[in-house]
């Protein structure tokens, strides 16, 4: 759909004294301004991202006490089992404090939830499981902070169960502490590690999982060496889970600022200096091991969708063996599988798009829909998710795809993705008396519901999103840093714009555009299936390569459209073969003239 793009207004005056002040090139200064970094301490507080920047674990809230109950029962011998998530973020998490409780020589296993036969999050049959097969601690990761009942079913079970999470209760909307009867919302267990905790002074709740995770650890190698400063084989094995956090936190898409921006620019960098055989497999197989380094977007677009993959599909444990192992030639075969998998995954995803995006145009015009709720017999449930998605950044509209039972015996399983300013969660709440249940967050959540409810459900949905969105803002726009020309995107001036990543969520790469720009050749589509697309332009005799991920869909547009174009686009530095240029990947696109 056509996106309304807002380019940014800078007074040059303050972008120079920005840059004379903190010692940075203008055009750092400018995107530095934009994102509310005005003043020089905290411009060198951003570009300079110190390891020692991270807060000490006794910060935050529980880790201590975590690492207490964890570490009293190493020494008791008591058998712990990690419970983790089935996404990147959660089994990042469950590699790291599995290997660190395994490292000080606890008897540690771990435990992850069948995606699509038991969902998210601790449930009361897998803690009797875990009770009956001798388990005596339970320490979550990446989940059970909205786990109230299942801690009760624990505490009747006589299993320690601790919670380390960066979620918020399901059933809260953000509504912390005692309901109106006076019960606790919290669980009731040994201990809970949260940033977010109700009257806590931790002054950041943006952590994922594995970064909670990777606290708990740091302070459970302090506790077993009685001391801040940890053995060599410890410190080894927190730099290598400094590398798995990071992964978690681009994975998870929480803002890439404060400690996450720590994690990530160091982490990236721990994952070639301290590289596991199940890593370095991994990216020998997707072919990053011919890069010199990795950034957030090789973490984003080829590592993390493959351990998604399989928790997708149902093999989480492998791809945290995967992560976990020490053995070379196991690493080469589960990176192979896991790859094959994630092949496996994208023709899923393929197909549920086609049918659902046929579905929505069959439906209607969902331009004139305020929300979209589509349905499909069979679509497989590990990828709804993804496809919604990528639907609602189609057509800017959130969107629910529910996989209905083949046979309509059970109840279907939906998966749905926001746009920005519409609370899902809260949409769904409003809606619970059609559903089953459901769970998530603002931008993202999932639900079950009987067919028969389908229609009732997407009748109130549709009409909650109508009340709730503006039709100004059904609108996708596209936030432009500056306006520069082709000339201006020198080697030195992108290597500058570089100093500012890592990019992701809350620090994204910067989008510049142009106008006056003309094919040079007709574009072509690239990809395994074609929904990538190559151009080259060209303005006032400088010519660059474009690439436009996932924009396949425009080479009819592009060869039909008359005279010059108006073009946004984030310039990067591509290496291939020793050799690095500068590029553009388009974002978005338009005949000159018709932008505002």
């Amino acid at each position: 759909m056509p996106k309304r793009w807002r380019i940014a207004n800078h007074d040059p005056a303050r972008v120079a004294a920005l840059g004379r002040a903190a010692g940075i090139p203008n055009v750092v200064a400018q995107l530095l301004i934009g994102r509310g970094i005005c003043d020089p301490d905290g411009a060198r507080q951003f570009l300079d991202v110190r390891l020692s920047g991270l807060r000490d674990p006794e910060e935050l809230p529980g880790a201590v006490r975590a690492a207490e109950v964890l570490h009293d029962a190493i020494r008791a011998g008591r058998r712990i089992t990690v419970y983790g998530d089935y996404d990147a973020d959660g089994m990042t998490a469950t590699a790291i404090l599995l290997t660190c409780l395994r490292l000080l020589g606890a008897k540690a296993d771990y435990y992850v939830p069948n995606r699509i036969e038991e969902g998210y999050g601790l449930n009361h049959e897998a803690l009797r499981t875990i009770a009956g097969q001798g388990g005596d601690v339970v320490v979550t990761v990446d989940c059970g902070i909205a786990s109230v009942a299942e801690a009760e079913t624990a505490r009747e079970l006589g299993l320690t169960l601790l919670i380390t999470d960066h979620h918020q209760p399901r059933s809260g909307d953000s509504n912390w502490g005692p309901d109106a009867d006076g019960s606790a919302r919290l669980p009731r267990v040994a201990a809970i590690v949260h940033p977010g905790l109700p009257g806590s002074t931790y002054p950041f709740a943006g952590l994922c999982g594995a970064a909670v995770a990777l606290k708990v650890a740091w302070a459970l190698c302090q506790r077993a060496s009685d001391a801040k400063r940890v053995t060599d084989a410890m410190r080894t094995f927190l730099m290598r889970a400094v590398g798995l956090a990071a992964i978690g936190t681009v994975a998870d898409v929480v803002p890439l600022i404060d400690e996450n921006r720590i994690l990530v620019r160091h982490g990236l960098n721990c994952l070639r200096h301290y590289p596991s055989p199940g890593l370095l497999a991994l990216e020998q197989v997707t072919g990053l091991a011919k890069k010199e380094g990795i950034d957030c977007e090789d973490v984003a677009f080829t590592l993390a969708p493959r351990l998604n993959a399989a928790g997708r599909l149902g093999q989480a444990p492998l791809a945290i063996e995967l992560l976990m192992t020490e053995d070379n030639e196991r690493a080469v075969k589960l990176a192979e599988f896991i790859h094959g998998l994630n092949d496996q995954r994208q023709s899923l995803e393929r197909s549920v798009y086609r049918a659902a995006h046929k579905q929505a145009e069959e439906l209607g015009n969902p331009r004139e829909s305020a929300a979209l709720v589509l349905t499909g017999r069979g679509w497989h449930p590990g990828v709804i998710g993804i496809v919604a998605g990528r639907l609602a950044e189609h057509y800017h509209r959130p969107t629910v795809l529910i996989s209905l039972d083949e046979l309509g015996a059970k109840p279907g399983m939906g998966s749905g993705r926001s746009v920005a300013g519409f609370n899902l969660h809260a949409a769904l709440s409003a809606c619970g008396q059609y559903l089953v249940a459901h769970g998530g967050h603002e931008a993202a959540a999932g639900l079950t519901i009987h067919e028969s409810a389908v229609d009732a459900f997407r009748q109130a949905f549709c009409e909650h999103a109508e009340q709730a969105i503006a039709h100004d803002d059904r609108v996708a726009e596209l936030f432009v840093d500056a306006e520069t020309p082709l000339a201006a995107l020198t080697h030195q001036t992108v290597r500058q714009i570089e100093s500012l990543a890592p990019f992701g969520h809350g620090n994204q790469r910067p989008v510049l555009c142009t106008t006056n720009v003309r094919l040079t050749e007709p574009p072509r589509r690239i990809g395994s299936t074609g929904r990538h697309l190559s151009l080259r332009l060209e303005q006032h005799g400088v010519a660059l390569r474009a690439v436009a991920f996932g924009g396949g869909d425009w080479e009819a547009e592009l060869n039909e459209a008359n005279g010059p174009l108006a073009v946004a686009f984030k310039p990067v530095i591509n290496s291939f073969r020793g050799r690095q240029t500068v590029e553009m990947q388009l974002t978005d696109w338009r005949v000159d003239g018709s932008h505002s």
